[in-house]
């Protein structure tokens, strides 16, 4: 071997080791079938209904390398004005999801909302991120869900999604805790998706109200395909 060829071949070497421990980490990003949205859309629980929701999550999805999916918001929506409910969980696709270090959080619908694998570790945002959860300094982790813990909508009359995701002043949003910790040990505080209500000085749906009961209009976002 001559001399130059010693003297490139390390860095070469080292070269080709980079590009492909690239790969991997470009293979779990277009494998990413869940995360919660690192940020808002800002302008608290009006999201511009599901349809807004859903552009969110496909955004910051295509940001991130998993834009080829079709990505829906973990949102329901209440009976209203004649149209009727609609249920969280029947927006999401069949499962398995999996977050952006290829773990997986479910297996399909019915272990979502049984015995899943989403704790602060695995409820990952898009760009692979933990999310602030109690204990943290904002605590971020209220997320926003407007479902039971089954996953279905809440019936018409109180309401839980902010006029269906469409108004920052009035209603209330149902919100779910991302890190599974509350102010309690019960099923509530531990509750993914239907922990408690927003609330606040402006009655619970401005940006405002969010952060100041642990939030900041953060959404659950699946990959329905």
């Amino acid at each position: 071997m001559s001399t130059f060829t010693k003297m490139i071949s390390p860095a070469c070497f080292c070269l080709a080791a980079g590009l492909t421990a690239a790969q991997p980490a470009q293979a779990q990003s277009a494998n990413t079938t869940f995360f919660v949205t690192s940020n808002g859309i800002g302008n608290g629980a009006n999201l511009g209904g599901l349809a807004g929701a859903d552009n969110h999550c496909q955004t910051l999805a295509q940001a991130a390398g998993a834009g080829a999916k079709t990505w829906h918001a973990y949102l329901s929506t209440q009976a209203s004005d004649g149209k009727p409910a609609v249920n969280a969980r029947d927006r999401i696709g069949k499962g398995p999801w999996q977050n952006s270090k290829g773990v997986v959080v479910a297996k399909d619908v019915a272990e979502l909302h049984a015995a899943n694998n989403l704790t602060k570790q695995t409820a990952l945002s898009e760009k692979g991120d933990v999310i602030n959860g109690r204990g943290d300094t904002p605590n971020r982790h209220d997320a926003l869900t407007g479902s039971q813990a089954d996953g279905t909508a809440f019936a018409a009359g109180e309401d839980r999604t902010c006029k269906n995701w469409t108004s920052s002043t009035q209603g209330s949003a149902m919100l779910g805790h991302s890190d599974r910790i509350g102010l309690r040990d019960d099923d509530a505080s531990k509750s993914w998706n239907s922990s408690h209500p927003s609330r606040g000085p402006d009655g619970g749906c401005s940006q405002n109200d969010l952060k100041s009961t642990g939030g900041d209009g953060l959404l659950y976002c699946f990959a329905a395909n």
